[in-house]
């Protein structure tokens, strides 16, 4: 079996052709092969960090870091993630901010116990089916299995920001510090600035094709120039960039808490914004807003507890993906494991897509927020259901996928904590699209998010828009037990990779063996369901590209960029029962795990 992951990592000299790599990378030195490491796995991008004090990874080192100083000057692991939420939002503005939406997963030491938080934000009032149809949206039923007749930018796709409220909520029930200590290095860093590092760089260039910005005053919110592209253009690498307006934020939620930003000058920016726009959110929308404490969903897989969001996230589509691949392969190659097949083999990959199309037609027909809608969740993640499935895969020829919710790309940030008691956080925040709305708070420097555009309007969607409630939602946070115990906080973000990328890692590491950063560096796929369209890294595309295909997958050009970032701990104990971390971050991204 480690011969087969060995094998698969050998290919990764062979990722880009010359002349792609040479667009990509014009430097002599990028002519070079890979090296390898002397131990283990040779294509391992780095060693899993391990640690006992405590532990961070996110996808940025400066907010790694920023984590990493509040677990030594004592505060805990919810302490610690949201001051490295919120040095994300400084830092990938393109991603998240303090004004996006959360779900947060806490393992408590001291009740041994899961606790999940859904801070995701709710229409606005008056966003209303009608209202959009008024404005010309959803007229053409023809369109509403691509994005569903909702624009993609633009204050009609502006929902109630959930993030605040629940940075304070995860802190009051189980934080030590509050506001004005863990948000300290974020105002900071917005006031004073930070270097802007080579991917944050490439992917502020982004902001031009995010624009122009549709049911908007203009073609380009002027705003959102002026904060992000002052003088034309983004910052360079290296370049120094600061968010004065941010910092003002900052210093407001410190002082005030959270009704700084939901009742006080924050929010009368945001309405103001959204009045100028022809939104409709209310100050009462703003004022009224609370998140909730949930209740994880569950099943078993190769011995471990694995526990994913509720609706309305998709995160759960990733139990039935694996209850599908358990029950489904010895009927589909008897005799046959995903570990004897092992990730060389054509299908190996087959079944990993074929039952990633399954759960995801299910997430499509079914997911959506159960205060509106019914989503039988208990059913679809059953191993009965799953069994039933079986038949509707052909273990020698691809299946063509139902229309479901626009395949969605999506930015965001994932970050796990760790601290020496044995608590352990997933924390997964995002403004959804890159850039969300394209709009800006300029007093403020904030972006306002479009996870909006989730919803449909569909009359028999799920998910048709309505004032109060949530739209589907793309982010996911993962967590699996062993015996009771935690073993491993899990999170991969992405838009609608999300629950097929947890799918993925959790097989690599359940099924295949990989450590927790092997099980990140190995290649992964990419499922449109919409589209139909297979993505495979390059080295993945040049070993089983050509059967995939043969197979009647529809393979689009290899690419790494939709892979979305994985960031994930594993928890193990020391002769004396005291936690131990081993962390992985994802190489594609700037990502840093690290402890003390």
């Amino acid at each position: 079996m480690m011969r087969r992951i060995i094998g698969l990592g050998l290919l990764a000299g062979l990722a880009w052709p010359a002349a792609a790599q040479e667009a990509r990378c014009p430097q002599p030195a990028c002519a070079a092969v890979a090296g390898g490491r002397t131990e283990g796995w040779a294509a391992q991008s780095r060693a899993e960090v391990i640690a006992r004090n405590g532990m961070v990874t996110s996808s940025q080192p400066l907010a790694t870091q920023a984590g990493l100083a509040i677990l030594r000057r004592g505060g805990n692991a919810v302490d610690a993630a949201v001051a490295t939420a919120a040095v994300l939002g400084v830092v990938e503005p393109f991603s998240t901010g303090i004004a996006s939406d959360l779900f947060m997963i806490v393992w408590d030491a001291k009740s041994k116990k899961l606790n999940a938080l859904a801070a995701a934000g709710p229409a606005p009032t008056g966003a209303t089916p009608q209202r959009f149809a008024e404005l010309g949206y959803g007229k053409d039923p023809k369109n509403w299995t691509l994005g569903s007749g909702m624009p993609t930018g633009g204050i009609l796709t502006v929902t109630v920001p959930g993030a605040v409220w629940g940075w304070d909520a995860a802190l009051k029930r189980f934080g030590s510090m509050g506001f004005a200590e863990v948000l300290a290095d974020a105002e900071t860093y917005a006031r004073d600035g930070f270097p802007v590092s080579p991917r944050i760089a490439d992917e502020w260039a982004t902001l031009p094709r995010a624009l122009p910005i549709k049911a908007c005053c203009t073609d380009h919110d002027p705003d959102t120039l002026a904060v992000w592209t002052p003088g034309g253009k983004g910052p360079a690498v290296g370049e120094i960039f600061r968010n004065p307006g941010l910092a003002r934020a900052f210093a407001l939620l410190r002082s005030q808490g959270p009704d700084g930003f939901y009742k006080g000058d924050i929010a009368r920016a945001i309405l103001a914004k959204s009045q100028a726009l022809g939104g409709t959110m209310i100050a009462a929308d703003l004022a009224g807003y609370k998140g909730e404490w949930v209740d994880l969903v569950h099943t078993r897989y190769r011995g471990h507890d694995v526990y994913e969001l509720p609706p309305p996230a998709q995160s759960w589509g990733a139990l039935e993906m694996l209850n599908i691949l358990e029950a489904c392969v010895p009927v589909w190659s008897p005799g046959q494991t995903l570990a004897s097949l092992g990730p060389r083999s054509p299908r190996f990959w087959h079944y990993l897509v074929e039952a990633k199309k399954l759960a995801y037609a299910d997430l499509a027909a079914w997911n959506g927020d159960p205060k509106f809608v019914t989503v039988p969740v208990e059913r679809l993640t059953s191993k009965a259901y799953a069994a039933s499935l079986c038949s509707r895969v052909d273990p020698a020829r691809a299946a063509i996928t139902r229309p479901g919710p626009a395949d969605r790309t999506g930015d965001t940030v994932a970050l796990a904590t760790a601290d020496a008691a044995g608590n352990v956080v997933a924390m997964i925040n995002s403004i959804s699209s890159p850039w969300g709305s394209g709009l800006t708070v300029k007093d403020f420097g904030l972006i306002l998010h479009n996870r909006g555009v989730q919803f449909s309007l569909d009359p028999a969607s799920p998910n048709i828009i309505a004032p109060g409630k949530r739209p589907y939602h793309t982010l996911a946070a993962g967590f699996v037990l062993k015996d009771g115990a935690p073993l491993l906080s899990l999170l991969l973000m992405g838009g609608d990779m999300q629950a097929q990328g947890h799918g993925q890692v959790l097989v690599n590491m359940l099924d295949l063996g990989a450590n927790v950063q092997m099980a990140t560096d190995m290649a992964r796929f990419r499922h449109g369901q919409v589209s139909d369209r297979l993505t495979l890294e390059p080295a993945l595309d040049a070993l089983v590209g050509a059967d995939l295909k043969a197979m009647g997958h529809r393979v689009g050009p290899p690419g790494s960029g939709p892979m979305g970032g994985y960031q994930a701990i594993r928890i193990e104990t020391d002769k004396d029962g005291k936690p131990v971390y081993r962390a992985g971050s994802d190489h594609r991204k700037d990502g840093q795990a690290a402890g003390w």
